[in-house]
């Protein structure tokens, strides 16, 4: 039996350090999005922006430490397997992350939205709740009878979705590019998918800023408008994020690294970059247009 080696690499303090940037993060955004109805936002801006500066450290920090380790030979195949699992169970977390707010989306739609219109045996419940409630979604009206629009599923959406559809088509390039050992063509559609997910957060901040300015619709616009924004908001986090890694490999493949049958970390990122283009799509069909 042939034995090879696996390399174990030494304690990291990359963990903690992440830890602690989420945990500013989430206080940071809580207490800032809680203060903004009433204008006292406090310190919690700088909190938020103090956490995000920490988890960049972090990836860059991570990320250079297992590139290093990499580009110097110290993986073996069962490494690599390592890697694939721990990438896939990563994958499967994000699914399930958003599997809980496209569930949330649904007990609004066709549960808690019926039963509040008095459907069934719930005719009374609809009289002490909320008296002359119409159960249609998306609800345009809070209890407290603030108004808002829905946003429409052409226009800055319809875009998007043309923008991360082809993303996905130009990152499969660069991917066959670099099977083939075609450098030129990997660096031009890797450049090309960048662009593309840069214009897709670019109109995203655009059609926010519409909802806000010109439709009234806000993460205080019911129940409508808190699963609207917390779907697409942490969608936009993780392209966010899938454009980081994506210039990432942008970088290592202009400074030479990656051979056709070496490139997981390509691999993975692309693997990423997909899911998030199937998270958009089932966004685009459930919040947009259905």
């Amino acid at each position: 039996m042939k034995h090879e080696k696996y390399y174990v690499p030494e304690q990291s303090y990359w963990p903690i350090v992440g830890a602690v940037g989420l945990f500013l993060i989430a206080l940071g955004a809580g207490n800032y999005v809680g203060g903004l109805k009433s204008g006292d936002t406090g310190i919690f801006g700088y909190v938020l922006l103090s956490g995000i500066a920490v988890i960049v450290v972090m990836v860059v920090g991570w990320f250079r430490n297992v590139i290093d380790e990499s580009m110097a030979g110290l993986y073996s195949k069962q490494m690599d397997r390592s890697f694939r699992q721990g990438m896939s169970w990563f994958i499967f977390s994000e699914v399930m992350f958003f599997a809980a707010f496209f569930g949330a989306l649904f007990y609004a739609r066709m549960i808690a939205v019926p039963w509040l219109g008095g459907e069934g045996n719930n005719a009374m419940t609809n009289e002490v709740l909320w008296p002359g409630f119409e159960a249609i979604w998306p609800l345009e009206t809070t209890p407290s009878g603030q108004t808002t629009q829905a946003m429409g599923w052409q226009g800055l959406p319809l875009y998007n979705t043309l923008i991360l559809l082809t993303s996905s088509i130009t990152l499969h390039f660069a991917h066959l590019g670099l099977e083939q050992n075609r450098r030129k063509a990997l660096t031009l559609w890797l450049g090309g998918t960048i662009l593309l997910g840069l214009a897709f957060l670019v109109l995203q901040a655009e059609e926010y800023v519409h909802a806000y300015q010109e439709m009234n619709l806000t993460l205080s616009s019911g129940v409508y408008g808190n699963t609207f924004f917390l779907l697409t908001g942490f969608h936009g986090l993780h392209v966010t994020l899938g454009t980081i890694m994506l210039l990432v490999m942008f970088f290592r493949v202009v400074k030479g690294h990656f051979t056709p049958e070496n490139h997981f970390g390509f691999q993975a990122t692309s693997w990423y970059w997909h899911f998030v283009d199937v998270v958009w799509l089932m966004l685009f069909v459930f919040v947009y247009i259905l």
